[in-house]
């Protein structure tokens, strides 16, 4: 496996190696002691996650507030996405960035998005088997968000907003600058 930090160092894509031959592949998709190893401390993924979306479904931008908050680790079992994690850590050098990635079944490609980011995802292929490991429980009342279309985040989409298909909930979320941020950049989130 390769761990590669990207523009905002906490957010790690991960390349795995992938094994095949005229019978169909193997790739090992998550070891903890390289993972934990790359990232300098413990993740305790606690539940699996699958969703399957249409083209031009845009998911987010989604974090839970402590003490719910979580860190996912996002691969696509089948199509292609956009994965996008927003740092919202006060005080962060990079708070109000973005990094991006594309995941899809070809590429295997995973994304690492820690505590104190948002995150969400774009379908660029006609459906997509999203699955994500988090490391705490969903919670609805620690359930929140930043609207995907804050021109303050910049965040290049690659569909029109006429294709995209948001949920009610997702197109009413607040801009950055209204929420209050309950994610400091220097404290650890993983005690």
């Amino acid at each position: 496996m390769k761990f590669i930090p990207q523009i905002i160092p906490d957010v790690i894509l991960i390349e795995p190696l992938v094994h095949g031959d005229e019978r169909g592949y193997f790739v090992e998709t998550f070891r903890r002691d390289k993972f934990e190893g790359v990232i300098g401390y413990k993740v305790d993924f606690i539940q699996d996650n699958e969703s399957k979306s249409s083209k031009g479904v845009l998911r987010g931008l989604h974090y839970q507030l402590p003490p719910f908050a979580q860190s996912k680790l996002v691969r696509v079992i089948q199509g292609e996405v956009l994965d996008v994690a927003v740092d919202i850590r006060k005080g962060s050098p990079t708070f109000g960035q973005y990094v991006s990635a594309i995941l899809s079944d070809q590429n295997k490609h995973q994304l690492y998005v820690p505590r104190g980011f948002a995150h969400g995802f774009l379908v660029l292929s006609e459906s997509a088997i999203v699955s994500y490991k988090v490391d705490n429980y969903y919670s609805p009342e620690h359930d929140q968000g930043i609207a995907y279309f804050d021109k303050q985040l910049g965040i290049k989409w690659e569909l029109s907003g006429a294709e995209l298909i948001v949920s009610k909930k997702d197109k009413e979320l607040p801009k950055l600058n209204t929420i209050k941020s309950h994610f400091n950049f220097n404290q650890n989130y993983y005690d």
